[in-house]
């Protein structure tokens, strides 16, 4: 077998890797995940029949063939058609501009009236433990909703919101605090909870969050325990986009999923 040969063989089996990857990406969270996982299981099922010669089995699923085409087209309509709608987004990750735009704006709003907030966008780690901490929401991002969660009259207002895969997923969310090394706290005594809850899980894991004082109305972002003080909104939309997006001519074809991180020019 020449070089070529091989290497034709490899290259192969990393396109079939990645399209059966980005499938049960695509596909994962979705109303049609359990009904993905019946089709698996009814091709595993053709393939060992034909393997053990079970004539009745492999006629049957035969000749259902050329219908099941036709129905998983119907069915999975919705999800081809936003499938088609993302093939040119190579640079969208989690965060679309619309949801950093409306965050931002969130952000802006609280920050003028000094209502403190802490928003945290889950990345490739996943937040299950602290989404429990909170009541569910699931719901659509918008700035009027987040500014209305962290109203003082909010019962939901003492707590952090927790963003995953574009979508608010709860509300009032408990979040750990930082680590002290040798009994000294990493972030400076004169900042509250808000701050020091948003430093502690940027630490535990690799979300990012953004926290807007009650004293001050300043906004910052918290990113692998450390902050970034003094955004306007211009400043947190820039901040966000740095973070979620990747210029095109950089972007990894295999880190699909959550976030991928830029290192900031400057730092």
């Amino acid at each position: 077998m020449g070089i070529l040969a091989y290497w034709r063989i490899v290259l192969e089996v990393a396109l079939l890797w990645y399209a059966i990857y980005m499938v049960l990406l695509f596909f994962k969270g979705t109303r049609s995940e359990q009904l993905l996982k019946g089709l698996v299981m009814l091709g595993v099922i053709f393939l060992v029949s034909q393997q053990m010669s079970l004539g009745v089995i492999n006629w049957v699923m035969t000749q259902l063939f050329p219908i099941s085409i036709i129905a998983l087209v119907i069915i999975f309509q919705p999800e081809l058609r936003r499938g088609l709608a993302q093939l040119g987004q190579f640079g969208l990750r989690q965060a679309s501009v619309e949801i950093i735009e409306e965050i931002s704006e969130a952000a802006a709003n609280l920050s003028a009236r000094k209502i403190g907030a802490l928003i945290v966008l889950e990345r490739e780690m996943g937040l299950k433990s602290y989404i429990e901490s909170g009541t569910p929401i699931d719901a659509r991002i918008t700035g009027y909703l987040l500014t209305s969660i962290f109203l003082t009259q909010s019962p939901l207002h003492d707590g952090a919101v927790i963003i995953q895969s574009g979508r608010i997923v709860a509300a009032g969310c408990v979040l750990p605090l930082p680590q002290e090394e040798g009994g000294v706290s990493s972030v400076p005594r004169s900042l509250g909870m808000r701050h020091r809850a948003a430093v502690g899980i940027s630490e535990e894991t690799d979300a990012v969050c953004v926290v807007v004082s009650e004293e001050t109305g300043a906004v910052s972002v918290s990113t692998s325990g450390r902050l970034t003080h003094g955004l306007d909104h211009a400043g947190l939309v820039r901040v966000l986009k740095d973070i979620f997006y990747k210029p095109q001519k950089k972007a990894s074809p295999f880190a699909m999923r959550g976030f991928l991180r830029n290192t900031k020019k400057g730092k």
